[in-house]
């Protein structure tokens, strides 16, 4: 499993991905779910991924190989739609490729998410949720972040604090808040995190910071939180019918 969100806010886009896969508590591993696809000063296509891993990966290995072929690539694509156009066909076509009678005989689940964000010279930043069948949505002023993957747990956070206006450096604080609460409650998402901020019409070469467990900010934060939380707690008052025993 795995816990990717990405924002798409006034002021920019935030992408964050965990990067632990498992097939049973015995078998744990560690692979990147961010993928970038750019042309500095042109372009910049960020892509998160969970499901089906060898889904995921064949999708953004077929989308890196076409990217010197003749026909549509991330590259030449003319707006963020036809990038999240491109990957659900991509996605499409790798699944029929794979699915056969015998393995989907043996319960074998070949879909994958993608989060698909990101700015191409001429429009605005955009964000968009491609679903296993290949279609796909677009974040709103109202809606202005999606979730894959083990979400549950961090979404009560976000929920809560961001909106459209909210400022790049508060969605760095909530996003990794929303990571550290589903860090907490579930064993197939862990540590390191990947986390992109781009601020829009910048169009800035991607930084993506790595985040583990010895970074001095998320440990401080998670040790904020947590004691923040325990002082709310402390001081919330206690029903009357609780402590009069009835």
């Amino acid at each position: 499993m795995t816990y990717c969100v990405a924002m798409r806010l006034k002021a920019g886009l935030l992408f964050a991905s965990d990067s632990r896969t498992n097939a049973g508590v015995d078998h744990i591993a560690t692979f990147r779910k961010m993928n970038v696809f750019e042309l500095p000063g042109e372009r910049l296509i960020v892509i998160l991924n969970a499901g089906n891993l060898a889904t995921t990966q064949s999708v953004l290995s077929l989308l890196r190989q076409r990217l010197t072929h003749d026909g549509a690539s991330l590259h030449n694509v003319g707006s963020m739609y036809e990038a999240a156009e491109l990957v659900g066909r991509t996605l499409k076509e790798i699944v029929a490729r794979d699915a056969n009678d015998a393995t989907l005989g043996q319960g074998v689940d070949f879909g994958a998410n993608f989060l698909v964000g990101g700015q191409i010279r001429g429009e605005g930043p955009r964000l968009f949720h491609v679903y296993p069948q290949g279609n796909f949505i677009e974040s709103t002023e109202d809606t202005p972040y999606f979730q894959i993957g083990e979400a549950k747990y961090g979404k009560p956070i976000i929920d809560r604090v961001i909106r459209y206006d909210s400022t790049l450096s508060e969605a760095t604080k909530c996003t990794l808040i929303s990571f550290d609460s589903t860090i907490r409650s579930n064993l197939s998402v862990g540590l390191p995190l990947d986390l992109l901020i781009y601020r829009a019409d910048s169009f800035a070469p991607a930084a993506p910071h790595r985040v583990t467990g010895d970074d001095p900010y998320f440990s401080k934060l998670r040790r904020g939180w947590g004691e923040g939380l325990r002082k709310v707690f402390a001081k919330l008052p206690d029903e009357d019918w609780f402590s009069s025993g009835s």
